[in-house]
């Protein structure tokens, strides 16, 4: 009989706020140019990622920036939270990760928050680095 020669290491360790009635799952590699980001946005259901290569500024609603590298993982709850960075913090490479997500049945797996919304809630987001 063989040994498991098997290693497992824990990224992330989260428990999802809720999880959406039958939900649909999709695991999807995004890739952000250099110097690039997507634009502030929320997701349906819970979300994990683990970046592949290059450093995300990674920053939600209530939560300050931080950054993320390679091999690190990261987790948002999903629902009404804005997801206000994903940007790539390198000018030289591609930020390239893969996003885990269960969603709601029939939605779009990300929605973008309008100007609007922003100002509104500007109150919840946390205060910017100087």
């Amino acid at each position: 009989m063989s040994k498991d020669l098997t290693k497992r290491t824990t990224l992330l360790d989260e428990s999802p706020p809720f999880v959406p009635e039958s939900p649909e799952l999709m695991t999807v590699l995004i890739e952000v140019p250099p110097g690039e980001g997507i634009p502030p946005h929320r997701h349906s259901g819970p979300l994990s990622a683990y970046i592949l290569e290059g450093e995300m500024i990674f920053e939600l609603e209530g939560q300050p920036e931080r950054l993320v590298r390679a091999g690190e993982a990261v987790f948002e709850p999903g629902g009404d939270v804005i997801h206000y960075q994903t940007t790539n913090n390198r000018p030289d490479t591609w930020l390239r990760f893969l996003a885990t997500m269960l969603m709601v049945p029939g939605q779009p797996m990300q929605t973008l928050v309008s100007a609007e919304e922003l100002e509104q809630r500007r109150g919840r987001r946390a205060p910017r680095p100087s």
